[in-house]
């Protein structure tokens, strides 16, 4: 379909279904979530183990072809796990797995595809224990783009981006684009161009609210004779 042809009430109905499940599904299985969460298809989030923190006003979209994945799997004592910042956004395919610590900073946009880990999972020599394991964090408004890996150890400055398909293994400085496998910095920010983020945006409005602003003007002339149509006798143009 070109366009969404569900009656407003219907694109209501199906908004809450979707904030039913995450509440009563998947919050219980996170440590935390915070406050005005935005998830669509939440029944394609998956969470193994604990200690995965998520902040307030995060999106996650997941999609049946492309789960949104958070994984902490280890028996450390000086286990700490996943934590993602406020007015994230994760997009389709995002996996996160952690052994010891991955930390994400406010802002941050994971693009579709990313994988970030602080292990290998297994060693050189020992294929059954996970290897060697360091923390990886990321920075406030940093924005990793459409299938980067990011491997342990990695410390992403903040504000920095890294360019699609990129391999991380080493510390990025904030302020820069990176790019390459392995990523290397390619250019640099320019200091006096102010920085619009995500928690800007937040701050200054709602978005829950002004998805329903937007529903509301798009799907007003739909009705459910209109949108039943659209589903059983589809047209070119629809």
């Amino acid at each position: 379909m070109r366009k969404d042809h569900r009656p407003p009430y219907l694109k209501r109905l199906y908004v809450g279904y979707e904030r039913f499940y995450v509440n009563h599904f998947l919050r219980p299985q996170f440590e935390h979530l915070g406050r005005d969460f935005n998830f669509m298809q939440p029944w394609n989030v998956e969470v193994f183990g604990p200690l995965v923190h998520i902040g307030d006003h995060v999106s996650i979209m997941a999609a049946s072809d492309e789960k949104v994945r958070f994984t902490v799997w280890s028996d450390r004592e000086d286990l700490r796990g996943i934590h993602i910042g406020d007015a994230c956004l994760i997009n389709p395919g995002v996996r996160i797995s952690a052994a010891r610590e991955i930390v994400i900073g406010n802002s941050a946009m994971l693009a579709s595809g990313v994988y970030i880990t602080d292990t290998d999972w297994h060693g050189l020599y020992d294929r059954v224990g996970p290897g060697p394991v360091s923390p990886v964090r990321l920075g406030d408004n940093v924005w990793v783009g459409d299938g980067v890996m990011v491997g342990k150890g990695v410390t992403i400055g903040d504000n920095s981006i890294i360019g699609a398909r990129s391999i991380v293994l080493h510390d990025i400085p904030a302020n820069v684009v990176a790019a390459g496998n392995p990523a290397r910095v390619i250019r640099e920010l320019d200091p006096d161009t102010p920085m619009r983020t995500r928690a800007d945006w937040f701050a200054q409005s709602d978005l829950n609210s002004d998805l329903q602003a937007i529903d509301k003007a798009l799907l007003k002339h739909n009705t459910l004779r209109h949108w039943l149509r659209t589903r059983l006798f589809p047209r070119r143009g629809d």
